[in-house]
């Protein structure tokens, strides 16, 4: 049981670092957008909720994606289980609500260094 623990923190941590690479990649593809924005008078929570939506809507995508994965997969694994039904749903939803409270940390800090974008830099980089 504590090896699958390991394992398990392992992937949280392997998810986080990925969702952190993908939302710093597309906030960096769109720096001339949000250049322009913030230039046109966006605030920076314009900015910021700009970028966390478009993350939420990626967070909750790969949620139910895996949540239905995960409820299908659960036959394979009942004989593992052990004190805890296949689909327990106090465990499906904890685990849910885990995996985006730290969806979204791993997406703040492309977010917020988004928020710090200085137009007339981000206008002349090209």
């Amino acid at each position: 049981m504590t090896l699958l623990s390991f394992f398990a923190a392992l992937a949280l941590l392997l998810a986080c670092v990925g969702i952190y690479g993908v939302i710093s990649y597309t906030v960096a593809q769109r720096t001339r957008e949000i250049a322009v924005r913030m230039a046109l008078g966006a605030r920076r929570t314009d900015v910021l909720r700009l970028v966390l939506t478009d993350a939420i809507k990626l967070i909750l995508v790969g949620v139910a994606i895996g949540v239905a994965a995960a409820l299908a997969l659960t036959k394979a694994m009942a004989s593992l289980l052990y004190g805890v039904s296949a689909a327990d749903p106090a465990i499906f939803t904890s685990m849910t609500l885990l995996l985006i409270f730290v969806s979204l940390t791993a997406c703040y800090v492309p977010a917020h260094r988004a928020m710090r974008v200085d137009p007339m830099v981000a206008l002349r980089y090209e």
